[in-house]
């Protein structure tokens, strides 16, 4: 069976691009997570939710 376990991460208002890049690429990299989704705020903050695969053991017998 397959499930999702969920990241949410807050970036604040003049958080730069590039900063966030490298972030949400070390999640990616390391945690094996994606981006799920992505608000961008009109005050300029990101709220990002990730996501990563849970694969859980079914007993057969």
């Amino acid at each position: 069976m397959l499930d999702y376990s969920y990241m949410d991460i807050y970036l604040p208002r003049g958080t730069p691009r590039e900063i966030a890049r490298q972030m949400l690429t070390e999640h990616a990299q390391h945690g094996s997570w994606e981006i799920d989704r992505l608000r961008l705020y009109p005050d300029g903050s990101r709220r990002v939710r990730l996501r990563r695969k849970v694969i859980r053991a079914v007993r057969t017998m």
